[in-house]
């Protein structure tokens, strides 16, 4: 009849109902054959990690949770262990960095701080007399005049507002690798490629990598142990006082530009970064890989495959090591009466081993040279810290940064 629609016949209804029920008994199949293989993927999973569950289940610490594991602990405050002479026989004997640094090697490739062992061996035989002491002393006057290009920028900018210090402090930690602006000295670039042997060296790939590493990895971390240092004597006037006291004793009221024959002379203000470097390492921490299975003098096992973190931050903080005012700000703790009696590993801030920084000694002439010329010509001011324990938010990118990108107040010495 007109105005009605023709209804679908018997037939035409059972065969879209028995579609119906094929779709559904092949989705329920579906997702069983799912549930199976995930079930079977994590049986075999955990089935060649159970030498690895085994010893984890040994170590002291909190249940886990399954397939989280720990993960619903990383919110809150944890236990970690920081015994040095486990720490010296990981960083001595696994030499192997985790898979974790994969992640920098895209960027910036297989330079010395993150190469595989194969890698880094031989270039660490090339990289290490580049840093010997009577090249390094080369640098004194490096240091000396950029330190003096940062003091002046600092001065200028002290009109009673905070600034953010990392730009200028980034910039004199990089300008003083890249220095090549005078008559015959040669650069930090030049002194590489002249101690690699030139052709018999580097390649210019590995020399671009080599570069690279030193850029990202060593002007940064000088950079920021020199801020949380000027942090630390903004939160603490008497310490800085102090530094101030010792950089007259040595230089008077001259206005003359640090040598090298006066870094030896400031005993305290080496003390001082010290202290800042155990509170605030830039790299807070170490990842190596377990190549295979590994006992350490604590009786715990490694088991092979395992990635280790090792907590420099822990190391340096432990109350077992540094006393029950491990988290006070003191440099007086460096004292030689004072300081000494710890594990040789308790005090690793550029890591240990055959892996760690080569670039230490370095990094210590760069900070105590750029830390006396701006204290010579400016005092950092801040709001006082109201205790010992000084408090300071930090972050993670790629190393141990402020929130506050150093937000500081300079004020011109009269």
């Amino acid at each position: 009849m007109a105005g009605h629609s023709p209804r679908a016949c018997p037939s035409q209804a059972a065969r879209r109902a028995g579609i119906t029920r094929v779709v559904v008994l092949f989705e329920l199949m579906l997702a069983l054959f799912l549930l199976v293989t995930a079930l079977c993927w994590y049986g075999a999973f955990r089935w060649r990690r159970r030498r690895l569950y085994e010893l984890a289940a040994r170590v002291p610490g909190t249940p886990e949770l399954p397939l989280v594991g720990h993960a619903h602990k990383v919110s809150g405050n944890s236990e970690v262990m920081t015994d040095p002479v486990d720490t010296q026989f990981i960083l001595k004997t696994c030499l192997e960095k985790d898979d974790l640094h994969r992640f920098m090697r895209t960027i910036i490739g297989y330079g010395g701080v993150f190469a595989p062992v194969s890698i880094w061996r031989r270039r660490r035989k090339i990289m290490v007399p580049t840093f010997s002491p009577r090249i390094l002393e080369q640098f004194v006057e490096i240091f000396a005049e950029q330190s003096d290009v940062l003091s002046r920028r600092l001065a200028a900018q002290s009109d009673g507002a905070p600034l953010s210090a990392w730009p200028l402090i980034s910039a004199y930690t990089l300008d003083s690798v890249c220095d090549m602006n005078l008559y015959e000295r040669k650069s930090f670039l030049d002194l590489l490629i002249k101690q690699s042997g030139g052709t018999k060296g580097y390649s210019n790939i590995e020399l671009r990598e080599e570069v690279m590493t030193l850029i990202v990895a060593g002007t940064d971390t000088t950079a920021l142990v020199l801020g949380f240092t000027l942090t630390l004597l903004a939160k603490y006037p008497d310490i800085q006082e102090r530094i101030y006291r010792e950089l007259c004793d040595v230089f008077g009221k001259s206005e003359r530009q640090l040598e090298k024959e006066d870094l030896p002379k400031l005993i305290y203000t080496e003390r001082v970064i010290k202290e800042s470097l155990r509170l605030f390492p830039p790299g807070p921490f170490v990842a190596r890989k377990i190549e295979e299975e590994t006992i350490l003098p604590s009786g715990r096992t490694l088991p092979a495959g395992a990635g280790v973190i090792v907590s420099l931050w822990g190391v340096l903080r432990d109350p077992s090591h540094w006393g029950p005012d491990a988290d006070h700000f003191d440099p007086d703790r460096f004292l030689p009466e004072r300081f000494g009696q710890q594990h040789a590993c308790s005090y690793i801030p550029f890591s240990s081993g055959p892996r760690n920084c080569v670039g230490y000694q370095y990094a210590m002439m760069s900070l105590k040279t750029a830390l006396a010329t701006v204290l010579r010509r400016c005092r950092v001011v801040g709001e006082p810290e109201k205790g010992p324990v000084p408090q300071i938010d930090v972050k993670m990118e790629i190393m141990m940064k402020p929130v506050n990108d150093f937000q500081l107040q300079f004020a011109k010495r009269v």
